[in-house]
């Protein structure tokens, strides 16, 4: 995420059937019916702007509007998206991007060089207020100072021409072209942008989508964008309803076309001798779930504090009894499938007499001496999910700790959060693009955006340093292995699980499939009459 935080997986399913009925609604969605419309829900964005967006639900409408020079492919391969082609020197640190001539903004302007450069420096200046800038666009030679206020050009990005650019990086890196698939490299519109601060309500995109209609707690409504130089959109519009239930429950009720289907409906939907087995897709994501500790703060600032929290989860009790096997359980950072997965990690076990050891060997001695801790979290009216409040309740059984419980609204709790996290977090990560250093590096290395405990280790920024450059790509995941095994040692954070999606989908509905990080591009999802 970016962050791509995902707290809606953890809090909306727990708040959405309470908070539908507190909005007036000027409709409700009708029968998923026809064959020119995809009818979704979904809860709005917080943002529709790509330099500043960093959560889940946002991508899901960016990713339809905009585009940017390279896209993931069926494959989460880096492939031509505004950029034609690319040629890329033998030193690899400069990138020439030969962009196609038939792009177009949704008003009908042709994109160029400049609208490339102008939306990668708008992204990081200061006053735009990106907290993703640094991380996926930082690697570009130039990007640090602008950053830093000091200049308003990259000078690692150089326009050769109306159609051709140029930019150089810092060093050799196999994820660069992968970091340019993530919303903040996309093009905005510079005109767009200038004609007041809520720009990004009308954007003028150059994606598959226009957006038509957006009322706020309501619905979205996106429509085909019949200039746009990808494949083109084969329904007429998309229909997002807004805070209209939980999804199961308006998928069966016929109302949208598909859904996302939460922990307490899976066996409904699993069902074989009812109606929506044959409905139900899985789709295993690159996902990770985990408790942040503060490790700037007491008691977490102690190693042995933070292992023995992590002895005193059982996780298998979590995940079987919980989430009911509907996720995997988690030892280490890096999830299944994704490259440099090992899975002869030597997690933190499950045990309560070595918890307690540790916490008497520890500077406190006894958890009576223990100051007060709270875990911040995010949702809405108090509600908090099961499986925190699992784990909250294993640490008062198992240790006799209490933790309190603090609830941010989701977005503050995504842009505030490192200025106002307690002792501990509640945080999901989801892949940017399927590479190790969009885990290891961006939520661990000391200094990073997104390293929200403040964790600090010298030789796991060394052993990401080296595995960033490394060309050979075994040495390369070796490295980040045996930075991965370390702040597990350390008990940087407590692991918990590795997502999945649950997916239902109409027959009639053809070509929706989700990416392991958890999008599906709806140009490609056609409504087959029914």
């Amino acid at each position: 995420m970016t962050k791509k935080l995902l707290y809606i997986i953890l809090s909306l399913a727990l708040v959405t059937g309470l908070v539908a009925g507190c909005f007036p609604r000027k409709g409700e969605p009708a029968p998923a019916a026809a064959e020119g419309v995809l009818n979704l829900s979904n809860i709005d964005p917080l943002t529709l702007d790509p330099a500043v967006s960093g959560d889940a639900t946002s991508h899901e409408y960016i990713l339809q509007l905009f585009s940017g020079l390279v896209r993931l492919d069926d494959d989460l391969r880096p492939a031509p998206d505004i950029a034609a082609d690319w040629q890329i020197s033998r030193d690899g640190k400069t990138y020439t991007f030969n962009l196609r001539r038939d792009v177009r903004f949704h008003d009908g302007r042709k994109v160029t060089a400049q609208d490339v450069k102008y939306s990668w420096e708008r992204a990081c200046d200061p006053a735009t207020s990106s907290r993703t800038a640094s991380t996926y666009l930082g690697d570009i030679i130039g990007v640090r100072e602008v950053l830093a206020g000091v200049r308003k050009d990259i000078g690692g990005v150089r326009i050769i021409d109306d159609y051709t650019l140029e930019v150089t990086i810092d060093a050799p890196k196999s994820y660069f072209l992968s970091k340019l698939t993530y919303p903040t490299a996309f093009v905005v519109d510079r005109a767009n942008v200038e004609s007041g601060s809520g720009w990004w309500r009308k954007p003028n995109g150059t994606g598959p989508f226009r957006l038509k209609q957006w009322d706020k707690n309501e619905l979205l409504v996106l429509e085909a964008n019949g200039l746009y130089h990808g494949v083109q959109a084969k329904v007429e519009s998309v229909v997002f309803w807004l805070w209209a239930g939980v999804p199961m429950n308006l998928y069966e009720m016929g109302k949208i076309d598909v859904a996302e289907v939460y922990t307490d409906y899976i066996d409904k939907a699993a069902d074989k001798s009812g109606p929506f087995h044959r409905d139900l897709m899985v789709v295993p994501e690159l996902s990770f779930f985990y408790l942040g500790f503060n490790t700037t703060r007491p008691p977490f600032d102690d190693i042995d504090i933070r292992r023995a929290f992590s002895h005193a989860v059982d996780k298998d009790k979590l995940v079987s009894l919980v989430s009911k096997d509907t996720v995997q359980r988690a030892d280490g950072i890096l999830p299944p499938g994704l490259p440099g997965y090992n899975g002869d990690l030597v997690g933190i076990e499950y045990d309560v007499d070595k918890a307690k050891e540790l916490i008497a060997a520890s500077k406190y001695g006894d958890v009576s001496r223990l100051p007060p801790i709270t875990i911040t979290t995010s949702g809405w009216g108090g509600m908090v999910s099961r499986e925190l409040e699992a784990v909250v309740y294993q640490w008062q059984q198992n240790l006799g700790v209490e933790v309190k419980v603090r609830q941010l609204e989701p977005e503050r709790f995504l842009y505030q959060l490192k200025a106002e996290k307690d002792e501990m977090f509640l945080m999901g990560w989801i892949a940017d693009y399927p590479h190790p250093q969009d885990f290891l590096e961006i939520l661990f290395r000391s200094g990073a955006e997104s390293n929200y405990g403040e964790y600090s280790n010298a030789e796991v920024d060394s052993l990401l340093g080296k595995a960033n450059v490394e060309p050979d790509i075994e040495q390369s995941l070796a490295l980040y292995q045996q930075a991965e095994q370390i702040l597990v040692e350390d008990a940087a954070c407590l692991p918990l699980w590795f997502g999945k999606s649950y997916i239902l989908s109409r027959s009639y509905v053809k070509g929706y499939q989700l990416n392991p990080m958890g999008f599906a591009m709806l140009n490609s999802v056609s409504v087959e009459p029914h």
